[in-house]
């Protein structure tokens, strides 16, 4: 399909952890034509870093066909390492950082490449907890996780 064809859809995604590392959840929102579904999910033991990238890996799975989507995270590591291309330089190098130190997650980073070669994305940072209603939405939904599973083994 032509990418200037593509549907266009929101995806608001969010991680959150109960320390770091610590249990954690993943949540996002996807928006098209005035319908919404969300998706969330929990890790027993996790990062941060992991969850916020799980949502918007999720969030992207949940598409069933090639769309053009702008992608709203709060998360300054993700829309960084994209916008600023350093995924690409660390994939070059060997899922290496300048510094010759192994990147963090690089599974999640593959699998998330993966995803956007079959999509148009766009990564746009907002800000957290400032009362953009989908960012805190999202933000309920991943802290919702960890406090559903609090306690259970």
């Amino acid at each position: 399909m032509r990418k200037d064809l593509l549907k266009k859809v929101t995806l608001y995604t969010d991680g959150a952890c109960s320390g770091n590392p610590g249990p954690g959840g993943w949540a996002y929102v996807l928006g098209y034509n005035g319908h919404e579904k969300e998706g969330s999910g929990y890790a027993p033991e996790t990062t941060n870093n992991r969850m916020e990238l799980l949502g918007v890996i999720e969030g992207l799975q949940a598409l069933r066909e090639p769309c053009e989507v702008d992608i709203y995270s709060d998360s300054s590591y993700i829309c960084q390492a994209i916008n600023q291309h350093w995924v690409d330089s660390w994939k070059a190098k060997g899922w290496k950082r300048r510094e010759g130190q192994p990147v963090k997650n690089p599974d999640l980073w593959q699998e998330l490449l993966s995803l956007m070669s079959r999509h148009k994305v766009h990564f746009h940072q907002v800000k957290g907890h400032a009362g953009n209603p989908l960012n805190e939405r999202c933000d309920q939904l991943a802290t919702g996780e960890i406090s559903r599973h609090r306690g259970k083994k």
